[in-house]
């Protein structure tokens, strides 16, 4: 079974720095070793800024591209990975802010399409990471907090859906990537974004699916298998992440590969993106990190107790060749 799988750069930043030339180097050196693993694109983290001049960022990352041309890996493919924030939260009661959070989601689709990528993914409906609070500054949980998530849900989908006629006109598709509820209050499940879309027209707005958060905070492999169907029959499932539960090495973890990518396949052929969270301090907090980071060569002291970067993206390439390749045996009934 024939699949381009492209690798995140979670596994080394948060931030590409795409005016500072120092990172640029370091980005064309990660492609160029990833890619002689095997790996046909990847996808790459755009930072927020606080500012809101995001034409002179988008003119970034069109630099960035440049410099990858040049380097002779402007070829390989691109996704990109977004997040709603606070100052830029599509949910929020003020209207003025919503259009701020619309301008600056359609800059990153521009940002998208600057770097060639046709998918921009992440969690773009309610902002990362932060969790609504009472009057008296006591979290909301439970039925308290669905209730407040309601009217959230409701004043995003205008701004989803105008950004989807954007990214359409753009040549990019959106992927709302439900994640875990220890890093944000929702969407928690692919059945909860599939709802949102209910009041989203544009099919450029979709859902991003991830083993690890389907694992461990979906409804069960019978429901993950009817939210699939849902999403592929609605033109809906635009990206796929293949990712361990603890965000770490793929090779020997808990992935149920064949329930997870059996539903998947049957209506997905885009890349499959190999998704590992080293332990960087931008991940420590949001993802309660305990575990010791993957060294890199070449910037990081050698850690004998833990392998390098690279070591992991490789093994981890040949864990998701050999689980397609059982699955394809398993279809054609080979024992």
């Amino acid at each position: 079974m024939t699949r381009d799988a492209y690798f995140s750069f979670f596994m080394f930043t948060v931030d590409l720095r795409p005016d500072d030339p120092a990172s640029r180097k370091l980005i064309v050196s990660r492609m160029r070793k990833l890619r002689a693993l095997g790996y046909a694109g990847f996808d790459v983290p755009i930072a927020p800024r606080a500012t809101t001049d995001h034409a002179r960022e988008v003119e970034s990352y069109r630099g960035l591209k440049g410099a990858l041309d040049e380097a002779g890996v402007g070829d390989l493919g691109i996704t990109t990975n977004v997040g709603a924030t606070k100052q830029f939260d599509p949910t929020s009661t003020d209207a003025a802010q919503r259009e701020a959070a619309l301008a600056y989601l359609k800059s990153r689709v521009d940002i998208t399409a600057a770097l060639g990528g046709e998918v921009m993914a992440g969690p773009v409906v309610f902002p990362y990471n932060v969790f609504p609070a009472s009057d008296a500054g006591e979290p909301l949980w439970s039925a308290e907090l669905q209730a407040w998530l309601e009217p959230g849900y409701r004043r995003a989908q205008p701004v989803l859906a105008e950004l989807g006629e954007y990214a359409e006109a753009r040549g990019v598709r959106v992927a709302i990537e439900p994640v875990d509820r220890w890093e944000q209050p929702a969407p928690n499940t692919v059945g909860a974004v599939l709802d949102f879309l209910e009041g989203v027209p544009s099919r450029h707005i979709g859902v991003c699916v991830d083993s690890a958060h389907v694992i461990l905070g979906g409804e069960g492999p019978d429901a993950f298998g009817a939210q699939i169907r849902r999403a592929i029959e609605g033109g809906r499932l635009h990206d796929v992440h293949v990712s361990s539960l603890d965000r770490g090495a793929m090779h020997d973890s808990w992935i149920p590969w064949r329930a997870f990518l059996a539903p998947v396949l049957a209506g997905y052929d885009g890349p499959l993106l190999v998704e590992v969270f080293n332990a960087i301090p931008e991940f420590h907090n949001p993802l309660h990190l305990t575990r010791r980071k993957f060294w890199e060569p070449g910037q990081d002291p050698e850690d004998p107790e833990v392998p390098d970067a690279f070591t992991v993206a490789d093994e981890a390439l040949t864990a998701l060749h050999v689980a397609l390749h059982e699955l394809e045996d398993a279809r054609a009934g080979v024992r």
